[in-house]
């Protein structure tokens, strides 16, 4: 009546990564197409750089 059901979980978690991965890339396209990463990266090291300089 009942099977084995061992490798089901292996496989939800598989379905999981590939899920996470696709959405991952979907934003990387969206945000490398859009211009925002460029904006982010020199807005981080404004911050940073700001911090070191005591500013």
């Amino acid at each position: 009546m009942f099977r084995d059901q061992s490798g089901q979980a292996t496989a939800e978690y598989a379905l999981v990564i590939v899920a996470a991965a696709v959405i991952a890339l979907a934003l990387i396209v969206w945000a490398s197409s859009s211009g925002v990463l460029p904006e982010f990266f020199e807005a981080v090291v404004r911050k940073v750089r700001g911090m070191v300089e005591g500013g």
